[in-house]
């Protein structure tokens, strides 16, 4: 046998290695509907709400602990990712199905520790209890027996969950992605776009896209729907190519992952979320993707603007660019970094604006921003509670069967 040439002998990129290791969790349609809930018997629609139910807790759980967007989605792919190897139904007399509840908490345990954005265990327990049990004035002590039951679940279910996801626990971020993408093509100024864009983005965490597609191709098909609800035209490129050519994405991909996402906003459907201003229509034919180009003009400097492929590293494939004060995207949930610097430092603390530190998940119209589901009890900041008036995050209302009170360990 020959000897390898030291240009084979290279280790490969981190990019490279965490495109290897996502690939490795995409699913094709077929079998997304052999998933192990549904295999013992959960009809498809209802697995697929009980999924959106888990998402949308640690939505909320997030929320009053100020957590980061970013360390929201981890853990909403760790949520996915948990039950394509486990269950949520109960099998008698043996097996005993994982409620999502439980399996939530302990994803953005797990999410807080890998994005650095940790949590004292005691807060993440309380603002368990206080969501599942839809009680956000709740008083929960060390010394509660429920304290004590959400506490040991989620230390129990952590090696569960480690073991569930093969212990990869590294992500790259559509978030990050996406801003690439608007700084590729001279569009990070463009404010309704952008909030579009980041707002499609959170929402494809209510849905398996992340087990269907690359973070790649999610944050350009939330930058098409953006761009169809913005009634924006990207320019072409130098040499005449459109700009999901230039993002190095598939046509076919975006058209998928874009039909995938309008099922959150056909009416009807339980994953609905209410009261959001941005409203998507199914794309099929290549005409709609032709409005959102503009071939008769070419992309500024396109030569110090490379093109970005799945293979090279984001982190360089685009120039840096110092977040201005009014941009609406705080750096923290671009950086994946909660902790707030001073303005000396070259990064503005945004903190009084958004209760999850810099986690922009607005809509494109401010005064239409939805308020988080609570139940019957109005969440104030006098409990320590963020996110009613002006979180802005899309979250789906629950249906009448959602559980309530204690949720069995």
């Amino acid at each position: 046998m020959a000897p390898s040439s030291p240009q084979d002998q290279q280790p490969a990129l981190p990019a490279e290695l965490l495109l290897l290791a996502e690939s490795q969790w995409l699913f094709t349609d077929e079998e997304l509907t052999r998933t192990p809930s549904i295999l013992d018997g959960m009809p498809r629609e209802k697995e697929r709400e009980s999924r959106a139910k888990g998402v949308n807790f640690i939505l909320q759980v997030g929320i009053m602990l100020k957590l980061p967007q970013i360390t929201l989605a981890t853990a909403s792919v760790y949520l996915h990712r948990f039950y394509m190897r486990h269950s949520m139904v109960d099998v008698p007399p043996d097996r005993k199905g994982l409620h999502y509840y439980p399996i939530a908490a302990t994803c953005l345990f797990l999410a807080t520790k890998v994005e650095e954005n940790c949590r004292k265990m005691r807060e993440l327990v309380i603002a368990c209890v206080r969501v599942a049990q839809k009680d956000p004035t709740k008083l929960i002590d060390e010394q509660d027996k429920e304290y004590w039951r959400w506490r040991d679940n989620i230390l129990h279910n952590e090696d569960l969950l480690l073991e569930a996801i093969c212990f990869d626990v590294s992500l790259e971020s559509p978030y990050k992605t996406l801003f690439e993408l608007l700084l590729l093509l001279q569009q990070e100024n463009n404010r309704p776009l952008r909030n579009a864009a980041w707002a499609f983005v959170n929402d494809s965490c209510l849905t398996v896209l992340c087990l269907q597609f690359h973070n790649r191709t999610i944050a350009a098909s939330a930058l098409y729907a953006a761009a169809k609800h913005c009634d924006v035209s990207f320019p072409d490129d130098e040499y005449g190519r459109p700009w999901w050519e230039v993002a190095g994405v598939e046509l076919s991909d975006i058209r998928r992952a874009c039909n995938c996402l309008a099922d959150v906003y056909e009416p009807g459907q339980a994953l609905r979320s209410r009261r959001s201003s941005i409203t998507y229509e199914r794309t099929s034919e290549r005409e709609e993707f032709e409005k959102t180009r503009a071939p008769g003009a070419d992309l500024d400097s396109q030569q110090s603007r490379p093109t970005i492929s799945p293979s090279q590293p984001t982190a360089t494939s685009t120039p840096k660019r110092k977040l201005e004060a009014d941009d609406e995207i705080d750096a923290t949930a671009v950086n994946g970094d909660s902790t707030h610097e001073q303005e000396s430092n070259g990064v503005l603390d945004h903190s009084q604006k958004h209760p999850i530190n810099g986690a922009d998940a607005t809509s494109v119209s401010p005064n239409k921003r939805p308020k988080i589901d609570t139940g019957d009890n109005q969440v104030n900041e006098t409990n320590g509670v963020h996110g009613n008036e002006d979180n802005g995050l899309v979250s789906p209302k629950l249906d009448e069967g959602s559980e309530e009170g204690e949720v069995e360990s």
